[in-house]
């Protein structure tokens, strides 16, 4: 899997906003400069996040983003398929969806347990764990292996 600018502009952007003590909206232009995300990028992001029903803009004087949702009840698969898509295609198709003759279809029984897998991550991290850095266990257990953080 390639984590899209996108996806991980967006998470950097929500975790920005779930960070805020006071709960206040802020600006695309300070969520921009904090998190060093270009601008019209952010744009875009923020309205794919508020199609989504992840964000919400508010107008006026204290105007800007907030989330939309309680962090909590975001997880990580929610802000990627937001913004990118399902977790999972093979050439723009869902992996179910594939089809292959007999002497490949094995491989879509791969394309969907690579599938599970980022899901087993992905849906059980939360936007609010991101800001407080709190990862649950079974996250956090993944990395202990010092073999998760060699390159292959």
């Amino acid at each position: 899997m390639r984590v899209s600018a996108k996806s991980d502009y967006a998470l950097r952007a929500l975790i920005e906003m779930a960070s805020r003590a006071d709960g206040r909206a802020v600006s695309a232009e300070e969520l921009g400069r904090l998190q060093e995300i270009p601008h019209g990028f952010l744009q875009a992001i923020l309205a794919d996040l508020r199609r989504a029903g992840i964000v919400m803009s508010q107008r006026g004087q204290s105007g800007g983003w907030r989330m939309g949702r309680p962090a909590a009840d975001v997880s990580v698969a929610d802000v990627i398929r937001a913004v990118d898509g399902p977790l999972v295609s093979v050439y723009g198709l869902r992996p179910e969806a594939v089809s292959y003759n007999e002497t490949a279809d094995v491989l879509q029984h791969v394309w969907i347990a690579a599938r599970h897998s980022l899901r087993d991550v992905f849906e059980q991290v939360s936007i609010q764990q991101l800001a407080d850095r709190a990862l649950p266990e079974t996250v956090t257990s993944r990395t202990a292996d010092e073999d998760a953080w060699q390159p292959h």
